[in-house]
């Protein structure tokens, strides 16, 4: 036995590791007789074991020496392990003994039998360490013979690996020389994928030769998943015809297949490139429809404005031929992305179709009785794919569809769809998901909506309006089957609030969600509901015990569940989803002696600043009846005036020269109802103001 001191880094006091010099001591056994008690016959070649250590290391060797079994008999000192190599036997007995193995200095094909021993064995971290190697070891040359064997032993992870690896070599895979000596199982599991995109007469080929290298095993269950009606006409009368593998009727029901079905019916193959945009002019895509056409794909999301960087089509005259794009190659996507033009609030209605030769298109998205914006993140089960057409039906403003950007891809993450929708595990009423606040008063855009639930006081961190008029709005950018929302009221001190909220898809009808007009509400609120489809949120106040304004902080949709949320909110929703849930406000909440809140003032008459977003016309600040502004109708009642005076002593100063613009905002006059009313961002005043495709239609 080894007895010399190892040379390691020394343990923390206290702790003794001696592991390495315990492997070394052990793998000196396999190298020594001394206290054998089983000899291991592997082709001819003994291996003087100890059955302690194998049983402790081995399920397999535990069961064989101590189970009951005829090698576990007294007096036995020998046993034959047929069918196993002897040097990868030897590798894996030294492993069993030290727990290490240097798999950089193993050949290839003895890397492939320990793999094989060490799951007939059960040395599941040897077993998944080894295929990690060959994973990153991976290339045409071996692939297909680490393939069979992860097949052969339900390596699933390695099998998916090598399926993944031989999907994006397909052509290359079907000439090379080892697809011959695949089983007949391998061969028929790797060419029954959708994503083992190669010409169908070429499959059929390399199939043919692998039956005449395995003759006497039946190709059947190989030529099932080819595609015969993926062929043409010619190859399938003078090429598979003629080989006889294929029957006569089997080959006319492809015919009549590719005659009398759509094209979109037949089942294609496409190249899969996990969470990867193929949608670029490095996969060869190209748009083929639709004007400014060079904007589209350059992925640039960032600058465009008024006159560049979009694509666009008329939307009356258009026979629905839209914004076309030609794919590089036939690819498997279940993601696509748009960018609709965003730099004022309009909305646009749209549809999506997909096709393989241009001519039969499959509808796979349909939002024309949608109002949506900005950036739509839109899934669908997979589909093969060469064209995607994106089709505008309406714009708020004017007959234009604008798109800044496409993105096609497929991916691997989880999603849920519901009558179509997506069904949302995360909050989407947010700036990161393009959501927008339409009314409402606050002192910056989107406070509502931006994530921060702590830092507020008396006077900012909320949204608010008039109690009696006008309403807190949000516009999700795209329609979500949503089933719960969460919002925050404002508790800095101990008021109550009532409220309700109604939610729409179109803002021309509302349905109320959850109805708390005769509760006395604090702090987190959490609603729940039957699912429906949304786009527009609507809070309506209805009491402060206060003042005559309504606060509210954060909103959310859905009800975030995260631990962290919900530590700081205690639901108490009843079977009709009308409840209220209470908590603490933030901690550093200030004292009830503080002076009165801005928005308390505003109710009093007393100015409250509201953000105007960068345009400096007045109607971009506005909301019409649209909703499409950050002051709702709310600011024509008494409470409002103040704040809606100091948004026009705002606009006014940066708009005018005169020597007027000093004077008190609140001896301006205030828009009549009917101005508040207008759906003012869809007019704008100059055409300065509107993109350069709105001014060529508007000629």
């Amino acid at each position: 036995m080894c007895d010399h001191h190892h040379l390691r880094s020394p343990a923390q006091v206290g702790i003794v590791d001696h592991i390495s010099s315990l492997s070394d001591d052990f793998g000196e056994l396999v190298e020594s007789e001394d206290y054998a008690d089983i000899t291991l016959i592997v082709e001819n070649t003994c291996f003087k074991s100890h059955k302690v250590i194998l049983a402790a290391r081995s399920e397999y060797f535990r069961a064989l020496l101590y189970g009951g079994m005829k090698e576990s008999q007294p007096g036995t000192t020998e046993v034959e392990l047929p069918d196993t190599p002897a040097q990868a036997f030897g590798a894996l007995l030294k492993y069993m003994y030290t727990g290490r193995m240097n798999l950089l200095e193993m050949k290839e094909e003895n890397l492939l039998d320990i793999l094989g021993l060490s799951h007939r064995f059960v040395f599941v971290e040897l077993e998944t360490a080894i295929s990690d190697y060959l994973k990153a070891i991976l290339r045409l040359q071996n692939v297909c013979c680490i393939y069979d064997l992860a097949n052969m032993y339900s390596l699933t992870s390695l099998c998916n690996f090598c399926k993944d690896f031989m999907d994006r070599h397909a052509s290359e895979i079907l000439t090379f020389e080892p697809f011959l000596s695949l089983s007949l199982n391998s061969v028929r599991d790797l060419l029954a994928r959708d994503s083992f995109c190669a010409a169908e007469i070429d499959i059929f080929r390399a199939v043919c030769e692998w039956a005449k290298a395995n003759q006497g095993i039946d190709p059947t269950p190989i030529l099932d998943v080819v595609r015969l009606p993926l062929m043409s006409m010619e190859d399938l009368l003078n090429d598979v015809r003629n080989t006889g593998l294929v029957s006569s009727d089997a080959i006319l029901d492809a015919i009549k297949l590719q005659l009398e079905s759509r094209d979109m019916d037949l089942k294609y193959r496409g190249f899969l490139l996990p969470e990867e945009n193929i949608a670029t002019t490095r996969h060869g895509a190209q748009v083929i429809r639709g004007e400014m056409k060079a904007a589209l794909l350059d992925g640039d999301i960032q600058n465009y404005d008024l006159d560049r960087g979009f694509t666009r089509h008329p939307i009356d005259d258009n026979n629905g031929q839209g914004i076309a794009v030609k794919l590089g190659h036939p690819y498997i996507i279940n993601t696509i992305k748009l960018l609709l033009w965003d730099k004022d609030m309009r909305s646009y209605s749209y549809y999506i179709e997909v096709s393989m030769d241009d001519k039969d298109y499959d509808r796979i998205i349909d939002h024309t009785i949608y109002l949506c914006r900005s950036w739509q993140k839109l899934h669908f089960p997979p589909r093969v794919v060469r064209y995607i057409r994106v089709v505008g039906t309406h714009n708020t403003v004017n007959r234009v569809f604008h798109l800044v950007s496409l993105e096609a891809f497929y991916t691997n993450k989880p999603f849920q769809l519901d009558q179509g929708l997506i069904v949302p595990s995360t909050n989407v009423a947010s700036i990161k998901h393009s959501a927008c606040v339409t009314e409402g008063v606050s002192r910056s855009r989107n406070a509502l909506i931006n994530g921060e639930t702590r830092h507020y006081d008396w006077d900012s961190g909320y949204t608010c309006h008039q109690l009696g008029s006008g309403a807190i709005a949000v516009q999700l950018a795209q329609p979500y089957m949503v089933s719960s929302m969460r919002l925050l009221l404002w508790d800095c001190d101990d008021r109550s609030y009532s409220y309700f909220v109604e939610v729409s898809t179109d803002q021309q009808k509302w349905h109320r969600v959850a109805d708390r007009s005769k509760e006395a509400c604090k702090s987190w609120q959490t609603l729940t509901f039957e699912p429906r489809p949304v786009i527009f949120i609507r809070i309506v106040g209805t009491h402060n015990t206060a003042n005559e304004v309504f606060h509210c902080v954060h909103f959310e949709c859905p009800a975030d569940s995260s631990t962290g949320n919900l530590l700081q909110s205690v639901s108490s929703a009843s079977s009709s989803g009308v409840s209220g849930s209470i908590t603490s406000g933030p901690l550093h909440s200030p004292g009830l002696n503080r002076s009165t809140s801005a928005a308390d003032r505003a109710s009093l008459g007393t100015p409250l600043p509201m953000f105007c977003h960068e345009e400096q016309s007045l109607q971009r600040c506005t909301g019409g009846g649209n909703g499409l502004g950050m002051m709702g109708a709310g600011a024509q009642t008494a409470g409002g005036a103040g704040a809606m005076a100091e948004l026009l002593h705002t606009h006014h100063r940066h708009s005018s020269t005169s020597s007027h613009a000093s004077s008190s905002s609140n001896n301006l006059e205030l828009p009549s109802p009917r101005l508040m009313n207008m759906d003012m961002y869809a007019r704008p005043e100059s055409q300065q103001d509107v993109p350069e495709a709105d001014r060529i239609d508007t000629q």
